[in-house]
């Protein structure tokens, strides 16, 4: 069974789905949309009342903020994946609970596993909390749960690009150019560094000298921020090992 049939499979079950109370509430149970090919694939939190009476994702006012962020980023819905952490609305657009996240987490499980896409990008509080719960990782407390966005991580071989959901400027206008420096870093993460084929860091992690972490967070990830990209752009010298960082690493020489 291919991607497409997959995520058809499991859309069904998406639509019809009765685990918990809010389909009692619902008019729509979202499932994700996009290319199933994609190596993007962005987490919101759940449907908005607009998303809920037509049925597709980001049609109300957060999908205005989100279609510039992405057009700003010279990104296209077609080239993306985009799904709901919760399936259904969420009554006045309160906050999920444990038991709704509980019952609809195996959805967004699923189609990670079918997509397996190169970057899990959660949008926002809830999405970001799940996704660090999935992979084992410590959550941030309340006062620091902000310094995730922006940042990208490697863990257990999946990486993963927390941003604000776009309904934030809404709230909050002063946080419009943080977003669109967040989001425009997805133009990076399309695509791998165009030296990546060649950079000495693929022939260090061959030869076992090098953890992945280093080609995954840099040449198949934020090329953009590698000093070791922007030295070579600028033909400027730099040793052969270098880190990414701009650390030397005295074993690799």
């Amino acid at each position: 069974m291919d991607k497409k049939q997959q995520l058809d499979q499991l859309n069904k079950q998406i639509q019809t789905c009765q685990r918990c109370k809010l389909a009692d509430t619902r008019n729509h149970a979202l499932s994700g949309e996009g290319n199933p090919n994609a190596r993007l694939f962005l987490i919101a939190q759940a449907p908005g009342e607009v998303e809920d009476n037509k049925g597709n994702m980001f049609l109300g006012p957060s999908g205005k903020v989100l279609d510039k962020l992405l057009s700003a980023a010279g990104i296209s819905r077609n080239e993306i994946y985009m799904t709901n952490l919760i399936k259904c609305h969420l009554p006045k657009n309160r906050k999920p609970k444990h038991d709704e996240i509980e019952a609809c987490h195996q959805y967004l499980d699923q189609e990670i596993n079918s997509i397996k896409p190169a970057f899990l990008i959660p949008m926002g509080h809830y999405a970001t909390r799940y996704l660090l719960q999935k992979y084992d990782q410590k959550i941030p407390s309340k006062h620091e749960f902000y310094k995730l966005y922006g940042s990208l991580f490697y863990i257990q071989k999946q990486k993963i690009y927390p941003v604000q959901h776009p309904a934030a400027p809404l709230h909050d206008d002063s946080l419009q150019s943080v977003l669109e420096k967040n989001y425009n870093k997805l133009s990076v993460f399309s695509q791998p560094c165009k030296w990546a084929a060649s950079c000495p860091m693929k022939y260090y992690y061959e030869q076992g000298l090098l953890d992945e972490k280093w080609r995954k967070l840099y040449c198949f990830g934020d090329w953009k921020s590698c000093i070791r990209y922007q030295k070579e752009r600028q033909n400027e010298y730099h040793e052969d090992w270098m880190l990414p960082d701009g650390t030397l690493d005295k074993r690799l020489k």
